[in-house]
């Protein structure tokens, strides 16, 4: 019996505890959800905390610092997105913790200390006791170099945080990402281990049919993933989204523009082709969604863009508009970030992946796309910033689309099909190891069995 238990718990595969054998008192103003993430964070070291928009990650990296911090003797580093870094230190300030926006290693202090991505090379690592990335998805969208070297530079980091909203279930590479900086496995031995190369799928890989609930099983050794405290066994009063409302505007497209010598156009599915559609129809779209904004002029507007030239458009049409470009120095990027979030600013204009991730709009109801990307994760984030825990009123979400670009949307709702499906997976596994590790006791037999007298063949 032993022999065949101590083969079960080898099979197993889990994540190494490298964390606290036992938790200090937490603060008294977290959610009991949040104390019992927070609690497991601590308890193995290096993990992900994967909780939804408006959930409190900001508290629990905050709280998960201070312990770190105290335990090690060391400061604890926060690398944020521009702009998010000063939300952070509003967020600690309403519960009594300490952490402050720094921009080199000689402005480091006790507690935890948050910076931008952009100045990581301006810390030395091996002053830290622990690291936290907050919106940690987000390196998936740097460049190679770039996530590998925050994976190497705090390789050596006694305890380590990734935050992010979901993560996008469909992209395994992301949790491969987060494992491999976590120290938990290297991405390739996850994909070998789990997954197969889907050649009727150009090769992407995906989860081997009788490997997902141990897949699901291993993540949730290492992270918790929700979507509301129930997924933990919680109550959600407090925690029940307003309504949203998806109002599709759909253009015509000129189709004789670009024919040659057809008769219309055919539009394509190639990267090429869908941005020589998309710049085709931009004032068309621009012109529509300036109208939509215009009819409501005391709401504050957060108008996405795919492309500089839509960026233009817009502009062009809504006098009040303020943009956010990627090209500007960040400085000025994060002085209107932070004007649009204490409402200094009405309408802002950016691109999801300049704005999309990390910054807290519940005050605003009013959302706009003047068009979509076949990234669903970008589209998802993007709304998120104002339809999220904490937004009080239903928030109204308008898309501008030229008929051309039907294939776009169906990609983007297929993936929020394929996104729904798989998170039920994900949570299913969070909460099995979540009630897990609610049993004190666990079952562990000692008695060798006995075999009936029919079974050894005796004599009765």
């Amino acid at each position: 019996m032993q022999d065949y238990l101590e083969l079960l718990r080898r099979r197993a595969v889990e994540a190494p505890k490298r964390g606290l054998t036992s938790i200090p008192p937490l603060h008294d103003g977290m959610f009991g959800y949040q104390r019992a993430v927070t609690e497991f964070l601590l308890s193995v070291g290096s993990g992900a905390a994967f909780l939804d928009t408006g959930l409190g990650k900001s508290l629990v990296s905050l709280e998960w610092g201070r312990v770190v911090s105290e335990h090690t003797g060391k400061p604890v580093l926060m690398l944020a997105p521009l702009a998010v870094a000063p939300q952070h230190v509003r967020e600690a300030k309403k519960f009594g913790l300490e952490a402050r926006v720094v921009r080199n290693q000689s402005e480091i202090g006790p507690g935890v200390n948050v910076t931008n991505y952009a100045k990581v090379d301006n810390f030395d690592p091996y002053a830290f006791g622990g690291v936290i990335l907050d919106e940690s998805s987000i390196i998936k969208n740097f460049t190679g170099a770039t996530s590998r070297k925050l994976i190497s530079m705090f390789a050596q980091t006694p305890f380590r945080l990734a935050c992010t909203a979901t993560p996008a279930p469909n992209d395994h590479m992301e949790l491969g990402q987060h494992s491999q900086f976590l120290g938990v496995m290297p991405s390739n031995e996850m994909l070998s281990r789990w997954f197969i190369a889907d050649q009727t799928n150009m090769g992407r890989y995906r989860l081997k049919g009788h490997a997902v609930k141990p897949f699901w099983n291993w993540v949730a050794s290492w992270s918790r993933c929700i979507s509301k405290p129930s997924d933990l066994g919680f109550t959600d009063e407090g925690f029940i989204l307003p309504k949203l409302n998806i109002h599709r505007h759909v253009v015509a497209a000129d189709i004789s523009i670009g024919a040659d010598e057809t008769l219309f156009r055919i539009p394509e599915t190639s990267a090429t082709s869908i941005h020589r559609e998309k710049r085709l129809t931009a004032d068309q779209r621009a012109e529509r969604i300036a109208e939509i904004v215009s009819a409501e002029p005391n709401e504050a507007w957060v108008i996405w863009c795919d492309t500089d030239y839509e960026a233009d458009a817009l502009t062009e049409r809504i006098p009040d508009a303020v943009e956010v470009r990627g090209s500007m120095p960040d400085a000025m990027k994060e002085e209107r970030l932070v004007a649009f979030s204490d409402c200094s600013l009405r309408i802002i204009v950016s691109k999801p992946s300049v704005a999309g991730f990390g910054l807290n709009w519940q005050h605003c109801a009013r959302v706009a796309f003047v068009g979509l990307s076949f990234s669903y994760e970008q589209f998802y984030q993007a709304v998120r910033r104002c339809w999220r825990f904490g937004q009080s009123r239903e928030v109204e979400c308008h898309i501008a689309m030229a008929d051309t670009e039907r294939n776009i949307w169906d990609v983007v709702m297929r993936k929020s099909a394929d996104h729904e499906a798989m998170k039920a997976e994900m949570y299913a596994a969070m909460r099995r190891a979540h009630e897990s590790r609610q049993i004190k006791i666990d079952y562990q037999p000692t008695q060798p069995m006995q075999l009936p007298v029919w079974m050894r063949g005796e004599a009765a």
